[in-house]
């Protein structure tokens, strides 16, 4: 059985650059996972006005799309991704020479594109670099595998997620009743048994349920704390836009409340897109593709299934927070950055996949978790060598080394994801 467990991120900071090997060590590769970058919540205004006492703020787009702030944000980090390649001699400083060795491969959500447009012109300004995605609004199958389960593979969930709670989905309020009597007082202006305002639902009065689930869901967790895990999504992206003090959680919740109060997203990402079986349906075709595309660059050769063509140098993936979350799930990859709950999938935070070449020594393929810092998103501070993103290394106890980075020998490291894949 291999596991990743958590790498202490507190000398990792926004000051601090991702660690690499030793200058004897050559970067061949990098495949980056990211998220989208802010996006505005998903649920209409309509809807999110039934359970608070205002008016939610307006946003400058439709729901769940892209923000003009968060595609800058995007723009900062393809550039920063450019000066550290450049920096590792993976890519050139400047121009478009190249713009052939970067593949980026989007979902085909709005959001998902333009964080993808957003990185291209970052990266390679002025080069009109290519984003790739299916035709229209379909459904890719590398970010959604189970788009259409069948009913076993629902029924599987259903009981791979009862069995984590005890079948017993009201016990949830009871577990985080502090932090959902703190959402409920942001929501209501008010706190205590007695906290109402006349026609709004109440967040506490939400029935709980687990269920199988439909569509894109495997299994359906329902009741106070996932509707409050979509309200502290909400503030957290409040916040990162970059909204006045007064409109983030209408000045009842500032930088440090609004991560207080995402424990309750990272409680329910944990149970539905970490739990092992979950997890598993939803992104073993997606770890595997992220195998196969390492492998290529390693082999110097095509490989059935990569992604990408050969001699890419860097390739990006732009998808969103359960593909993350889910990768990182089978893989027991955990970190902790300032600022955010454990494991959060924050908005342009990326898996940062990387291949060495090390002198006398087989190639090594390192982990890491890179993102832009709350405040970094905020107040939209330009990203570069001096001022990085946040970043934590992840330790792989089947195969990392005792060096800087973590790194796995390549072949162990292959070892490590067929056995997370279930596969001999």
């Amino acid at each position: 059985m291999f596991a990743l467990t958590l790498v202490h991120a507190s000398s990792m900071t926004a000051q601090t650059s991702p660690s690499v090997q030793s200058s004897a060590d050559e970067l061949r590769f990098a495949l980056v996972l990211t998220r989208h970058g802010v996006r505005s919540p998903t649920w209409a205004n309509q809807r999110l006005d039934e359970y608070s006492k205002q008016p939610w703020p307006q946003w400058p787009v439709a729901p769940g799309i892209l923000t003009p702030h968060g595609r800058q944000l995007m723009t900062f980090f393809g550039g920063y991704y450019r000066s550290w390649f450049a920096e590792q001699k993976l890519l050139s400083a400047s121009g478009c020479a190249d713009a052939a060795r970067v593949f980026i491969w989007a979902d085909t959500d709005e959001r998902t594109r333009e964080t993808g447009a957003g990185l291209a012109d970052g990266m390679m300004p002025g080069c009109h670099a290519e984003v790739h995605a299916l035709e229209g609004d379909t459904q890719d199958e590398l970010f959604h595998a189970t788009r259409k389960p069948g009913a076993a593979q629902s029924q599987k969930a259903f009981a791979a997620l009862a069995g984590r709670i005890g079948n017993h989905p009201d016990a949830l309020a009871d577990a985080y009743q502090e932090p959902l009597d703190e959402m409920q007082r942001v929501l209501f202006d008010c706190k205590g048994g007695s906290c109402s305002v006349p026609l709004k639902k109440s967040l506490l009065a939400a029935q709980a349920s687990v269920a199988p689930g439909s569509g894109d869901h495997l299994a359906e967790l329902k009741g106070p704390l996932t509707t409050a895990a979509t309200f502290a999504e909400n503030l957290q992206l409040e916040y990162l836009e970059g909204m006045p003090d007064a409109e983030v959680g209408w000045g009842r919740a500032n930088g440090a409340q609004v991560q207080s109060l995402m424990a309750l997203h990272a409680a329910v990402s944990d149970l539905v897109q970490r739990t092992p079986a979950i997890a598993r349906m939803q992104a073993a075709h997606l770890l595997d593709a992220i195998v196969r595309t390492i492998q290529q660059a390693e082999a110097g050769k095509s490989v059935d299934g990569a992604i990408g063509s050969l001699g890419e140098r860097a390739v990006f993936l732009v998808g969103h927070d359960t593909n993350v979350s889910n990768v990182a799930a089978l893989l027991d990859a955990h970190w902790l950055i300032d600022g955010y709950q454990r494991d959060d999938a924050a908005p342009g935070g990326a898996l940062v996949f990387t291949l060495w070449r090390r002198s006398g020594k087989p190639d090594a393929v390192k982990l890491s978790y890179w993102v832009q810092t709350p405040d970094q998103m905020r107040r939209a501070m330009p990203l570069s060598l001096a001022a990085p993103p946040a970043s934590a290394d992840i330790f792989v106890p089947g195969c990392s080394l005792p060096e800087a980075g973590a790194p796995c020998n390549w072949v162990e490291f292959q070892t490590a994801v067929q056995a997370a894949l279930g596969k001999p």
